[in-house]
């Protein structure tokens, strides 16, 4: 028997204490944005003009951290919905993400998990 903890055991306690969703949650995988904070998310928001990632690099550039806002293939588990912000063309959900695992030539690999920010693009119908 093997009683070495699980990390999504460990992230139990972090998930209930940040307002995750008390109910059970599908790990996302994606290549997707992380930033240290959600303001650094909404400046992101506010300087993006569709290219992605020259906006986290003007984000790292303000912050004067190169590694505030990274693009990563990364498995997390998403939070409730913290703002909406829109720019001219696109609008984003900002939700706080538990990132549980990164995404490697070998797989995805499990690492501790750790509390970042992401804007997640919403695909609006116009009516």
């Amino acid at each position: 028997m093997n009683f070495a903890p699980r990390p999504s055991l460990l992230a139990l306690p972090l998930l209930l204490m940040l307002g995750f969703p008390a109910q059970a949650q599908e790990v996302e995988v994606t290549n997707g944005l992380i930033c240290d904070t959600q303001e650094q998310v909404q400046q992101f928001v506010a300087l993006y003009d569709g290219d992605a990632q020259s906006t986290a690099e003007k984000v790292n550039v303000a912050e004067r951290n190169p590694t505030a806002c990274i693009f990563s293939g990364m498995a997390y588990l998403r939070g409730r919905n913290l703002a909406t912000a829109r720019t001219r063309d696109t609008t984003f959900q900002i939700v706080p993400i538990l990132v549980v695992g990164v995404v490697t030539e070998k797989g995805i690999e499990t690492v501790t998990p750790a509390l970042y920010y992401s804007a997640v693009e919403v695909d609006e119908i116009g009516v």
